[in-house]
């Protein structure tokens, strides 16, 4: 009887996970975060990438790294991209004012995202400064992705990428959310983000390399955007879910009877 209703136990507690994804509409909002992303936080990234000192071969680089892709697929999505050069010399001061706005403007979006995931009401409008700040550390963030990939190879490489991306979407959330959520509780969130996120990469060396070729024959620069898109649902997926997931770990596996909240 005691493993019968174990059982039962743990069959609510994942029905529980499937309606907190509903209830957070998960996938609509995963979409939302792919379009925001292409439209809002790619630009900003292009034209930080393209100020690079480092010269470390420019967005396309970062967005090849990102998906994990290799040989003709990462030169097929090089292309489509605009040389540094190019935006530089076309980028004006109020046109890089707006794509900071609009970047920030993907990280309320976010923030929205894991306040719905911990049940805390919308933050004031005067807290956009975190939103920025946290835009800043993403934008670090992915840019020691790249520089990770010249001094680490192999598992050398998958230990420091995984280390700083639990650090970030751990600081990440707990900084977004004000400090409302205790550091402890949003720990296991930042671990299944960055497991969700390596799964994703795989999934994408088998699956997006050989279809982003196929599209730009098929469909030109078109097929191209629309499987980045697909690959920034993923993440998107993934960066939700890895929060809801680590929120549903610790109320019915790690700290069932612990306060999450300060």
């Amino acid at each position: 009887m005691r493993r019968a209703a174990l059982a039962l136990e743990h069959r609510f507690a994942a029905y529980a996970l499937v309606r907190r994804g509903r209830d957070l509409e998960l996938m609509h909002r995963s979409m939302g975060f792919a379009t925001l992303s292409l439209v809002t936080l790619a630009p900003l990234l292009i034209v930080v990438a393209a100020v690079d000192p480092l010269r470390q071969g420019g967005f396309a680089s970062w967005l090849v790294d990102g998906m994990g892709l290799s040989g003709r697929s990462a030169r097929v999505l090089t292309d489509i991209i605009s040389p540094p050069v190019r935006v530089i010399s076309t980028t004006s001061v109020w046109g890089g004012v707006l794509v900071a706005v609009f970047g920030v403007s993907f990280a309320g979006s976010v923030q929205n995202g894991y306040e719905r995931v911990w049940g805390l009401p919308p933050g004031p409008w005067h807290r956009v400064w975190r939103q920025a700040t946290w835009l800043a550390g993403l934008t670090a963030y992915l840019y020691q992705e790249v520089l990770n990939r010249q001094e680490f190879h192999g598992w050398e490489r998958v230990l420091v990428s995984a280390s700083t991306g639990a650090l970030f979407f751990w600081w990440g959330q707990h900084f977004l959310l004000g400090g409302q959520i205790r550091w402890r509780s949003l720990l296991p969130g930042a671990l299944a983000t960055m497991v969700g996120l390596g799964g994703l990469r795989v999934f994408s060396y088998l699956v997006f390399t050989p279809l982003i070729v196929d599209n730009a024959l098929s469909y030109g620069t078109v097929g191209i955007v629309l499987v980045v898109e697909s690959w920034l649902t993923g993440v998107g997926f993934v960066v939700y879910g890895g929060a809801m997931f680590g929120r549903w770990f610790c109320e019915h596996h790690w700290m069932p009877h612990g306060p999450h909240r300060r």
